[in-house]
């Protein structure tokens, strides 16, 4: 990827310091190998590794950026880390993810993606320099009546579990500590809230994740067990999303008006997806005599899940000039290439994480993407 950190998002992050919360998950792990790639200087805060195996170890990004175990909902030790490294941009991804563990710790849910963005937003009012921040929630955040055109930023936050909820309540008090203390004396402050879901993509070992589970049991030969097969997702590589946020970060920093807006991130119409479809297409990469052999059905729903959820991501396109790259069949050659070659084990994962944003570049690039330069 030699040179290509000079085109993308119009060099900004060159040079420039860059904190990502959550630098040790699967998301952040991308991020901050992207970050790195674009020639950034980068500060990861994060309260642990969250999974085993896990990404962030296997790519050996700790010896490449100021690596912080800090719980976000340390406010002192977050503003400790933060004001030290006076960061250029802010990326903002710590939180507890999984919407099964918001039903077994709910308070656990609450004060990581409340307090802890609400300590954030506290870390940027005592920055006395310009700094652009990106706000993630989730496509959860909306309150979900599962009809079938896209949600839209102006639409009303809700969740009937504790972990939508969580996310809808982190953007009212985002938007409660914009328009209190960043739309005025603070103007040196710009920041914004980016919106997401289905994320796909290698790396990903986390609990209750479909791409995840099957990984899991798959490189065991086993099946995987599923629990709504016919649920609909729009389901999107995790690069999707990120240079949506990076265009974002870009934006804040080239354009006032973008300062306290929300955006949705989201795939293409044609991304959207049976569980099952996706199960059958990811199988092809193991060794199934029918893609029916790689799951079971089972009928434990210990939790309430949606049927149908996607956004509606014109204010993107509109605003950023920022839709979406890959197609589902990219989508599926990504994620599978990854995992199959970890569980191979005779790749480097890095060069091989790497080579997939370079890839990813390379086909923005063919279809004149606003952020490729």
């Amino acid at each position: 990827m030699e040179g290509l950190g000079t085109v993308m998002f119009d060099n900004i992050y060159n040079g420039k310091k860059v904190v990502v919360t959550g630098h040790t998950g699967f998301k952040g792990s991308w991020l901050t190998t992207w970050l790195l790639e674009l020639g950034s200087i980068v500060c990861g805060i994060s309260k642990d590794i969250p999974t085993k195996p896990s990404m962030f170890e296997e790519l050996g990004l700790e010896k490449k950026i100021n690596h912080n175990i800090c719980d976000i909902r340390n406010l002192e030790h977050l503003k400790e880390v933060i004001t030290a490294f006076q960061p250029d941009y802010i990326f903002h991804l710590a939180a507890q993810p999984i919407v099964s563990i918001s039903y077994k710790q709910p308070l656990e849910t609450i004060s990581s993606n409340v307090i802890g963005t609400a300590n954030l937003l506290e870390c940027l009012r005592s920055l006395n320099h310009p700094c652009n921040a990106v706000i993630i929630t989730s496509d959860k955040c909306y309150e979900n009546v599962e009809w079938v055109w896209g949600y839209k930023e102006t639409d009303h936050m809700g969740g009937r579990d504790i972990y939508s909820g969580s996310k809808g309540a982190a953007e009212i008090i985002f938007h409660a500590y914009q328009q209190s203390f960043f739309s005025g004396e603070n103007e040196h402050i710009r920041m914004a809230t980016g919106r997401a879901g289905n994320v796909i993509g290698g790396g990903d070992w986390a609990v209750d994740r479909i791409v995840a589970d099957c990984m899991r049991a798959w490189s065991s030969s086993e099946h995987v067990e599923i629990r709504c097969p016919a649920a609909t997702r729009p389901w999107q590589h995790v690069l999707e999303p990120l240079s949506g946020y990076l265009l974002l970060g870009q934006n804040l920093a080239q354009n006032i008006k973008n300062d306290g807006e929300q955006y949705n991130f989201g795939p293409r119409s044609e991304v959207n997806h049976t569980v099952r479809e996706l199960i059958h297409d990811l199988s092809g990469y193991w060794d199934f005599n029918k893609p029916e052999d790689a799951y079971i059905v089972t009928d434990n729903l210990p939790f309430h899940e949606a049927g149908l959820l996607k956004l509606n991501c014109d204010k993107a396109l509109f605003n950023l000039k920022w839709e979406a790259t890959l197609n589902y069949q990219e989508c599926i050659k990504f994620v599978s290439e990854w995992y199959f070659a970890f569980y191979q084990g005779k790749d480097d994962m890095l060069d091989l994480t790497k080579k997939q944003i370079c890839k990813y570049h390379e086909i923005a690039t063919g279809k004149k993407m606003s952020w490729t330069g």
